[in-house]
């Protein structure tokens, strides 16, 4: 039953467009189609940018850029545009087009050759490669219009310009995804919590995404729902893809909660297929007539790339969905994270992310084992979970939260490590890490940035997406990482407060 809802990004385009104008004549302008076609394939066929580079005619008129723009701003398909001043593209044509633009920007500043001719070049040839000319005239509008965008810098034949581009189109397919997410709520957020509160309305206007309430009584009835069949068929794939504790198997003492758990998930995703959603979140205060905690069912469904979020966050259900649109294809993924406890041994400080029940098993490549144990929480029958623990390597934890003014999103770099010793006694999935630069300084940032106690982990993306995605949605970003330094980093967080609320005008 596991049906993956991570797009294929190659189905998401990038249009490439180029400006130029008819001053040069026909045979430069055809010269200038014939050296943007090779950079849009160059693009195209990297292994670095997962989506599709579509080439545009070359733009010489007002009329023309403007038409390309409001064609890509009804396109769904079309995630973001790419643009490059060829030659010289007088930016007042610019004006109007990029007054619609709804899409993400990428300005490429590159020209067609890496070496020049020297001995060869005349003003034939100044005139047809004259992008340091063209791409700064470009410059000066998007900064005139304050048209949100990122720059890259480089010729394609350059892996650290694919890959910075590559990063940027990642950050746009999220943002796509984040504009068509609809979030289902089961029940409010947990009582008295305040960082899991926010403006749903402020989200949909800056994201674009829906969320609205459902009662947990509608989630039970289509559990209750379940078949027989759809269960079985459910337990036939447990039992291939997991390690089942021998107490959960066909016939054993609590092989019926297997059951349970497995009527749970298939409830849960019929609902969530039904009515389109691409993220949910529960809450254990609010479970009706669920026999247990959904744990197994919100894991497996985070693997496909659902977003969640547990006691109501629907704010980091929109991260996880968006971090798992954002990784598709690469390995690792994304996950539902919290910061639970610390080892502060001097020196060897390490934290310790878990949550009750609910972190993706796409953050292990090992087989994870099935159990069932009591969750002391909730008044519920013991729940069924995927035991494991997050793969070492590189990752990233970023939290969303409403600061009344304005949305800020909160980026810590961490490297996951293995588990200093066995733990026998919580049989959950978890993750221990190393934050960057130190304990110390990521804690003392985290704490004063206000960032959420919830999380999304992602060991798929750098920083480099999340940095795109924010600017791309117009938020706040806080990075703490190699470079941070307490005393920098409150005066990051303080001049930002002016800036944010002076960005917003009157």
């Amino acid at each position: 039953m596991s049906r993956s809802i991570i797009p294929e990004l190659t189905t998401r385009e990038v249009w490439f467009l180029v400006g130029s104008q008819g001053l040069y004549g026909e045979e430069t302008l055809k010269q200038v189609a014939e050296q943007s076609r090779a950079v849009a394939r160059a693009l195209e066929v990297s292994s670095d940018i997962p989506v599709s580079i579509v080439w545009k005619p070359v733009l010489t008129d007002s009329s023309a850029i403007r038409r390309a723009i409001l064609d890509a701003n009804a396109d769904d398909n079309v995630v973001g545009l790419i643009a490059w001043m060829h030659t010289f593209s007088p930016a007042k044509m610019w004006i109007a087009g990029l007054d619609a633009l709804q899409k993400p920007l990428l300005h490429l500043h590159t020209q067609a050759n890496v070496a020049l001719p020297w001995a060869d070049i005349d003003f034939d040839f100044m005139n047809l490669n004259q992008a340091a000319h063209g791409d700064r005239e470009f410059g000066y509008i998007e900064s005139r219009l304050n048209i949100p965008r990122t720059t890259v810098v480089g010729h394609v034949s350059d892996p650290a310009v694919t890959a910075r581009i590559g990063s940027w189109t990642r950050a746009a397919a999220g943002r796509a995804a984040a504009r068509s997410m609809k979030v289902a709520r089961f029940g409010d957020n947990m009582r008295y919590v305040a960082v899991t509160e926010g403006d749903k309305t402020e989200a949909e206007l800056r994201f674009g995404v829906q969320v609205n309430s459902w009662g947990v009584t509608e989630l039970a009835d289509a559990v209750a729902a379940a078949s027989k069949e759809a269960i079985d068929e459910l337990i036939a794939e447990y039992l291939e893809s997991y390690d089942v504790a021998a107490e959960l198997l066909p016939g054993a003492a609590r092989h019926p909660s297997l059951r349970d758990g497995a009527a749970i998930e298939v409830g849960l995703r019929t609902f969530l297929e039904a009515g389109d959603f691409s993220a949910f979140t529960t809450n254990f205060e609010d479970l009706g007539t669920l026999k247990q905690l959904p744990g197994l069912a919100v894991q497996r469904l985070m693997a496909d790339g659902y977003g969640f979020g547990a006691e109501g966050d629907w704010k980091t259900a929109v991260l996880v969905r968006t971090a798992s649109v954002m990784g598709a294809g690469l390995p690792g993924g994304a996950s539902l994270m919290e910061d639970y406890t610390y080892d502060l041994t001097p020196g060897s400080e390490l934290i310790l992310g878990a949550h009750m029940l609910e972190v993706s098993p796409s953050l292990t490549s090992a087989k994870p084992s099935l159990e069932i144990h009591p969750l002391g929480i909730g008044g519920k029958d013991d729940p069924v979970r995927l035991v494991f623990t997050a793969d070492t390597g590189p990752a990233v934890v970023v939290a969303l939260s409403d600061l009344r003014d304005r949305f800020r999103l909160v980026a810590n770099v961490v490297e996951n490590v293995g588990l200093p010793e066995p733990m026998p006694r919580l049989p959950v999935g978890r993750a221990v890490w190393k934050p960057a630069p130190d304990f110390r300084t990521s804690a003392t940032a985290w704490l004063t940035a206000g960032a959420a106690h919830h999380t999304v982990m992602s060991t798929q993306l750098g920083i480099d997406v999340f940095r795109d995605f924010a600017a791309m949605s117009g938020v706040e970003l806080l990075v703490i990482d190699a470079d941070t330094t307490i005393e920098g980093f409150g005066r990051e967080v303080r001049w930002n407060a002016a800036y944010w609320r002076l960005a917003q005008g009157i």
